[in-house]
């Protein structure tokens, strides 16, 4: 499994897979890229710029856009934590006049920075996905932690939901919603808008 290793907490996504078991390589050049069998986008835990727009500007400068878009339509597994949540979005907001090279392929709207700023980071507990091995216990939640972090406000027909986040009811009223969602999973794709490597 290929960690694309151009910014971001790819370092804590490579320390993970290793205790994990799994054979896993820093991603920076289209050979190494050809020799994964899937890939995981990693967002960043801190910093004041905002990752997705450094990441896709690197992606370009290195010319891996185009091998990276290649690689998703040969249907091989792609991950995208946070930052890389919104570089797999078809659809993007909140962002800066120009916008960025976005990889797409997932027939979502992902809005940057939907929770706020840094400081507004948080951690909280969400309903463990009917996809993964569960207790007998059906109330099983897991952590997840959101920094800087975006949210899924439109899903298409195609993409399957996998966790939501029950927005406050000031939240409610600012976003006239209940919810949104926060990981989903369409084919081989799947993004969270959280951090799952560093809980």
């Amino acid at each position: 499994i290929g960690v694309l290793a151009l910014q971001g907490s790819f370092r804590e996504h490579m320390a993970l897979l290793e205790r994990c078991g799994v054979e896993a390589i820093e991603v920076r050049t289209k050979e190494e890229l050809g020799s994964c069998a899937g890939l995981i986008i990693p967002g960043a835990r801190r910093g004041p710029r905002c990752l997705s727009t450094t990441m896709a500007l690197v992606a370009e400068r290195w010319g891996l856009i185009p091998e990276l878009r290649q690689f998703a339509a040969q249907q091989r597994p792609i991950w995208g934590t946070c930052a890389g949540l919104i570089f797999l979005a078809d659809r993007a907001s909140g962002m800066k006049e120009g916008g960025q090279a976005l990889l797409g392929g997932l027939d979502c709207t992902v809005q940057r920075n939907f929770f706020g700023a840094q400081i507004n980071s948080f951690e909280t507990q969400l309903p463990a996905p009917a996809c993964l091995p569960r207790s007998a216990d059906p109330s099983e939640t897991f952590r997840a932690l959101f920094i800087r972090a975006p949210a899924i406000t439109e899903t298409g027909p195609g993409v399957e939901v996998l966790a939501e986040y029950c927005l406050s009811e000031g939240e409610r009223a600012q976003q006239q919603r209940d919810s949104v969602a926060v990981a989903v999973r369409s084919g081989p794709l799947m993004a969270t808008a959280f951090h799952p490597e560093l809980t």
